[in-house]
């Protein structure tokens, strides 16, 4: 993040400034009281948006937040609600520990109020923000067809490509947890998984109806694609998707739920279009089964860890395709007046040869649920929280 480039964030129909020094220092919830400093300058201004009633002692807000995030308005010793009080010269009631409730702001002038709820409010998006993702939104691939032709395709790359370096059956997808994920969530209480399940709901009333037609959308899944450009170091391979008619309205109706859900805050926009993609290899799988790809990066209580990954060796599978021989031959050893880029895209599309018109099989999309992380239902796929149908 550049100094003079801070991230913005929009909080009631406002824009404030994040200072990049003091989010950089942060590393531990102990230092949640240095933290606090680089917000004490902008949430000034009074908002409009918030409703702030008058009381017989004054004024008074009230801000609903998950209890796993009260600890960060409290911060060390109480210091950082002190510190809000004193600046706003406001009163601030958190519930207890362990208890559900909603923060009370209290204070003799509206302003005052105000600027306490607007700090408050930057201070728990932020240190939602900080939190590992709970849940996503995703279509389900468990149809029989589909995980029998995953293991048929995990048995020819084991017959085929054992050899490669990297490559054995611990980074292969669980064939039950197969899906199509359309964005990941942050869900800290029930309430929070409610409002996500009215949201999906909205979404079917509003324009889901209106492109599926009120019937399951067909795919096929078939091919392959990795997620970068060296065949020699490989992470993550996935299948590919899409809609048997031709048409374009998976994409459309995913893009607009992540639209949708991007614009409540539920999900923090990252990207404007959803990158629709079914994972069957992941080097992460190989140390942690339940590793889902980038997001598996904190832990429960929200540290950030590094994983090492051990990326797969891909080249030797292009010495297996005998038309290509002679080409990959002089790409691997020889060809200097060929660009390093132009090499890497040419190896990758002769690596993707042997498996790229792999068929997985079709599908009938029919549900959209909220997935917890790390759960498995009865049927050994991930076990679900709440779910729209189309039909």
């Amino acid at each position: 993040m550049e100094v003079l480039r801070p991230q913005l964030i929009r909080i009631g129909g406002r824009i404030y400034r994040k200072n990049p020094i003091q989010e950089q220092a942060y590393q531990h919830e102990e230092e949640d009281e240095d933290f606090y400093q680089g917000f004490t300058e902008c949430a000034e201004e009074p908002c409009d948006g918030y409703e702030v009633i008058q009381t017989q002692q004054g004024f008074q807000c009230t801000v609903k937040a998950p209890s796993l995030l009260y600890k960060h308005i409290v911060g060390k010793r109480g210091d950082t609600r002190k510190k809000l009080e004193v600046e706003t010269k406001t009163s601030i009631s958190i519930p207890k520990p362990g208890q559900e409730g909603e923060i009370v702001i209290t204070g003799q002038h509206r302003s005052g109020v105000i600027s306490a709820r607007t700090r408050i409010d930057v201070l728990l998006l932020t240190f939602r923000r900080k939190q590992p993702f709970t849940h996503f939104l995703a279509f389900f691939l468990n149809e029989v067809e589909v995980q029998e032709r995953f293991l048929k395709f995990q048995e020819e790359v084991l017959e085929k490509c054992s050899m490669d370096h990297g490559v054995d059956s611990s980074i292969f997808q669980n064939p039950k947890k197969l899906h199509l994920t359309i964005g990941m969530l942050v869900l800290l209480s029930e309430q929070e998984i409610q409002q996500t399940c009215e949201m999906l709901q909205q979404c079917k009333k509003e324009f889901i109806d209106d492109i599926s037609g009120g019937k399951p959308l067909e795919v096929e899944m078939e091919g392959i694609e990795y997620m970068n450009d060296d065949p020699g170091m490989v992470d993550v391979l996935y299948a590919k998707v899409h809609m048997k008619d031709g048409s374009n309205r998976l994409q459309e109706l995913v893009d607009r739920v992540l639209e949708r859900f991007q614009a409540s805050g539920l999900i923090v926009k990252e990207w404007n279009s959803v990158k629709l993609h079914a994972t069957v290899m992941n080097t992460l799988f190989r140390k942690d089964p339940n590793a889902e790809g980038r997001y598996n990066l904190y832990t429960a209580d929200g540290k950030y860890i590094f994983k090492e990954r051990e990326s797969f060796d891909g080249r030797n599978i292009l010495k297996l395709m005998s038309e290509s021989w002679t080409t990959l031959t002089k790409l691997l050893v020889g060809g200097m007046h060929i660009t390093k880029n132009r090499k890497q895209i040419q190896l990758k599309n002769a690596f993707l040869q042997l498996f790229e018109n792999f068929y997985f099989g079709t599908l009938k999309l029919n549900s959209i649920h909220i997935s917890q992380r790390f759960t498995v239902d009865s049927f050994g796929n991930y076990a679900s929280c709440g779910q729209i149908d189309f039909s």
